[in-house]
């Protein structure tokens, strides 16, 4: 069920969109916050009998563990959503599960913490891939306003996601300690179900099921469900190498089911849509395995190899964890802009040739580590403040470039009914990226044995963020080169 453009609207955009960057501001909240003091937390609470090193490798698999299932349930949810509950009841039981998991992190013992992660995991599952997808539904095919209201919407992630850590980390877990960091944002995750469900009629009717009587008692299922799944990825939590393959098995079973579904339409156009669809997971992929690194080993790089001291003050580590929201606010308006300028010229860059600007934007910035590290160095062996920030920075251009048109691409490219299927589709690649993230950090921050270099030390990093430039300069020029194939696959999707 979707919206008209003759719905109530606020700023010339569907009503129900301000609410859901509500909602979204304050889940965003919950996950930025608890993610900037996670793997500091583990490494210090769970690992501290091992070096400093060797805690910094666990906790960073930990990380990479539990962000890659927190979008691998995304595509359960997706699934959930469009065939039995509809996407409302599915956010507000997924909202309740992660408000939980909250709480339980706070737990002195390890076994407690993970179950608290498994209930995250399952609660993002049904909350984060269907409040996305009723963004896309409030607007009707073709409709002009869909890019910008996900643009604005793009906001309310970023806002809650700047706030968080400041919160949460700088704030809170500096001061009084990480475990109450948790607190914080289990609260905020409440606020953000609250909002939805005071809310909801702001939607005319989008997201909800189709027999609301019947969805009841499916409702209860899938709660129980959902909580009998925290077992099994408690389970893959302790796991990381099953966990692998798991995701590995999942990504296969994707991409076969969307070409079969491409085959079994009849449709040639749509098999094509589904080739271009998931050539440009692949993208999504590399780029967030390289960006993602800013949870784990750009944390424990900033707090081991950044020299903190700005002059006027010394800042905590984890405010670095803003800089990527902040960024965005600042500069998402202003690349919003020049795609519509752009395109008023005829000049707009296509979708694959943003991916590959993404791509590029990813290895700049870590060269500019790397530059920093082989010249850059003071007396401590530490590196200025503002080339992280730079890093960060040149992050984020990157991510305005792929992100944001990503999530609007899939709603655009996928069948109607198989939208809420596909933006999961979509967060099993970042899943992917997530798990692979968290395996680069473990070599960053302890080595893989044939560097050479000292575990943990700078130039263990310089030589992993090295590879990781390399990386991303090859991804860029093979989809900068691509572009043409893959946007005529995509056949007039813009």
């Amino acid at each position: 069920m979707s919206s008209n453009t003759q719905a109530p609207t606020i700023l010339g955009h569907p009503k129900g969109l301000w609410m859901l960057f509500s909602a979204e501001f304050w889940e965003r909240f919950c996950y930025y916050g608890m993610r900037a003091v996670l793997a500091p937390y583990v490494a210090i609470a769970f690992f501290d009998h091992l070096t400093a090193e060797e805690a910094a490798k666990q906790a960073s698999l930990t990380y990479g563990g539990y962000t890659s299932m927190v979008y691998m349930t995304a595509i359960l949810g997706g699934y959930v959503a469009d065939r039995l509950i509809g996407y409302q009841r599915s956010i507000i039981l997924g909202g309740i599960m992660m408000a939980v998991g909250m709480f339980m992190l706070m737990a002195p013992d390890l076994t407690t913490f993970l179950f608290g992660l498994a209930f995250i995991v399952m609660g993002n599952g049904l909350f984060k891939p269907n409040i996305s997808t009723i963004v896309g539904k409030l607007y009707e095919p073709g409709d002009p306003r869909r890019d910008s209201g996900f643009t604005i919407f793009y906001m309310g992630i970023n806002l809650g996601g700047a706030l968080a850590p400041i919160i949460c980390a700088t704030i809170i877990g500096a001061i009084w300690g990480y475990q109450y960091g948790f607190l914080a944002a289990g609260i905020g995750m409440i606020f953000g179900v609250m909002v939805f469900q005071l809310q909801k009629s702001w939607l005319g009717g989008v997201g909800k099921a189709e027999n609301a009587k019947a969805s009841w008692s499916r409702f209860a299922v899938v709660a129980a469900s959902a909580v009998l799944l925290v077992v099994p990825a408690f389970y893959l939590l302790s796991n990381s190498a099953l966990l692998g393959y798991l995701l590995a098995f999942l990504m296969l079973g994707l991409i076969a089911y969307f070409l079969y579904s491409g085959f079994q339409s009849g449709d040639k156009k749509q098999l094509h849509r589904y080739i271009a669809m998931l050539l440009l997971f692949l993208a999504n992929t590399v780029f967030w395995a390289l960006f993602e690194q800013a949870g784990s080993s750009l944390n424990f790089f900033a707090k081991d190899h950044v020299n903190l001291d700005i002059g006027f003050t010394t800042i905590h580590f984890t405010l670095f964890q803003s800089a990527n929201s902040i960024f965005i606010i600042l500069f998402a308006p202003v690349l919003a802009a020049l795609w519509l300028k752009l395109d008023q010229r005829e000049a707009n860059p296509s979708i694959p040739r943003k991916f590959a600007f993404g791509l590029l934007g990813a290895a700049l910035g870590f060269y500019v580590l790397v530059f920093a590290i082989q010249f850059m160095q003071d007396a401590s062996g530490k590196v200025p403040a503002y080339m992280l920030a730079l890093c960060y920075l040149i992050h984020t251009l990157g991510e305005l470039c792929l992100s944001p048109i990503g999530l609007s691409m899939v709603t655009k490219l996928a069948k109607p009914k198989e939208v809420g299927l596909a933006m999961g589709g979509w967060f099993l690649s970042i899943a992917m990226a997530q798990y692979l993230a968290g395996v680069i950090a473990s070599i960053a921050t302890s080595g893989g044995g044939e560097s050479g270099h000292a575990v943990g030390s700078i130039a263990q990093y310089s030589d992993v963020f090295m590879q990781l430039v390399w990386l991303g300069v090859g991804g860029a020029v093979i989809y900068f080169l691509a572009a043409p194939a893959i946007t005529r696959l995509m056949h007039g999707v813009r």
